[in-house]
């Protein structure tokens, strides 16, 4: 059973445990107050309850009659007096007692022992006054309770909030990493004076990002070398294999040869595209139009569809490159019809194939992806990979995903690669050309 996930923030986590912490310290200093407060005030008026008793006592024993004892509210042999303070009494000692009432307010009782074996004793209810002191007391435990909860779950905002955003500043950062911006570094985008994990972690993270860059670096350098040196002794083979006798042996050679000088050469320019070395050389051109002049010599039987035309800025070298590998991936994996349809600065190509595989869709293009995840089961996997290298050099976007529906038969629908222009595409010198007018780029009669 798949369990459920409550997705919430440092910052609430951190406000909720800060204000929960200070809610219970709250409470519980609130509860020793208020127990301490009452304490002190009940044994307060045992004494002064015990200091009126023994002055009625003296005025009593003075006098030998009981007509000043009203005065002090004092009584003799009251039946009303709590057992255990009668008990006390009995044993010839001086004592309280408090007992509670259904209202809440306790009764304090006091009584002393006479010569003649009489019992002398004092019932008053809690003095009003100390019960107001305690209700403004519990007033103002209350009132410092909820300051103290509310002040601590705004520190916690602040103090989670500082670290929320340099947590998602690192997010950020590492998501343009992986995106392949490898000149980004994780620490400086954090920033901030106070050190704490957040940076460690971003450290970590840039250590990781100059391990990775250092591999692929190297693996991109020995990539390079081999078909660089390769590149001789295949054109050799080549040169060779024209000499050869006609036969079909002589054609399989130079098939293969030739099948062999192609992936040496796409495997040099998949080097020089990481490399991050190409610059475009721009030229504007009425996109509609120059797509379908280039798909006509490429391949006849693609049908293209312009919805509208749009004037662009681009290499035309490496758009008809684009167009040509999309083509040739359609034609070997898809199925026709191959349909292109250019629709302002986007140009969409579709085939009615299988479909792009899954790995595909969820990583993207990936180079000598070959076996039973590519979709004719054979390839080397680097048309889509260069397609989409030269797209980054225009400033393009490449989208790759199929027609059919989640969950429709395999085979149906096909796939549908969609190259995004931009309006303004950088140069061979890393500056933006300037787009002509409207007027400028009617051609001349």
């Amino acid at each position: 059973m798949k369990r459920l996930a409550l997705r919430t923030g440092v910052r609430w986590k951190i406000s909720i445990a800060i204000a929960a912490v200070g809610a219970l310290i709250a409470v519980a200093l609130s509860l020793v107050v208020h127990n301490a407060a009452r304490v002190s005030m009940i044994e307060n008026a045992r004494e002064v309850q015990l200091e009126r008793l023994l002055g009625a006592q003296r005025f009593y024993e003075a006098a030998s009659t009981q007509k000043n004892l009203p005065k002090f509210g004092a009584k003799l042999n009251d039946p009303a007096i709590p057992p255990s303070l009668r008990d006390e009494v009995r044993k010839n000692r001086r004592a309280t007692h408090v007992a509670e009432t259904p209202e809440g307010v306790p009764d304090v009782w006091a009584a002393v022992p006479l010569a003649n074996g009489d019992v002398l004793s004092l019932h008053t209810r809690f003095a009003d006054r100390s019960a107001t002191i305690m209700d403004d007391l519990d007033r103002a435990l209350i009132i410092g309770s909820v300051s103290v909860v509310f002040g601590g779950c705004a520190l916690g905002v602040l103090i989670g909030g500082q670290l929320s955003r340099r947590l998602r500043k690192a997010a950020a950062a590492a998501g343009l990493v992986a995106q392949g911006q490898t000149d980004v570094r994780v620490r400086e985008a954090v920033g901030g004076v106070v050190r704490d994990e957040t940076d460690e972690l971003a450290r970590a993270v840039d250590a990781l990002t100059d391990a990775l860059n250092e591999r692929i670096e190297a693996e991109r350098r020995v990539t390079a070398d081999i078909a660089h040196e390769l590149r001789t002794p295949v054109t050799g083979l080549l040169t060779a294999a024209e000499l050869l006798p006609p036969g079909r042996p002589t054609e399989l050679v130079r098939d293969r040869a030739q099948a062999m000088r192609t992936l040496v050469e796409d495997v040099l320019e998949v080097a020089r595209l990481d490399s991050a070395s190409e610059r475009a050389e721009l030229q504007e051109l009425p996109l509609g139009e120059f797509v379908s002049r280039r798909i006509g010599l490429l391949d006849p039987d693609v049908t293209v569809r312009v919805v509208h035309e749009s004037w662009v800025s681009t290499d035309p070298r490496r758009l008809e490159r684009i167009l040509g590998n999309l083509l040739g991936n359609a034609a070997k994996h898809g199925s026709t019809p191959v349909e292109v349809t250019v629709e302002g600065r986007v140009v969409r190509v579709r085939d009615h194939g299988p479909g792009f595989p899954e790995e595909l869709l969820r990583d993207g293009p990936s180079r000598f992806r070959t076996g039973s995840v590519d979709r004719a089961g054979h390839g080397h996997g680097l048309g889509l990979t260069i397609a989409a290298g030269q797209a980054r050099v225009l400033g393009a976007r490449l989208t790759f995903r199929n027609a059919a529906p989640v969950g429709a038969a395999e085979g149906t629908g096909g796939a549908i690669a969609v190259l995004w222009l931009p309006e303004h595409a950088p140069t061979n010198t890393g500056s933006f050309p300037t787009l002509r007018s409207a007027e400028e780029r009617q051609p001349q009669t």
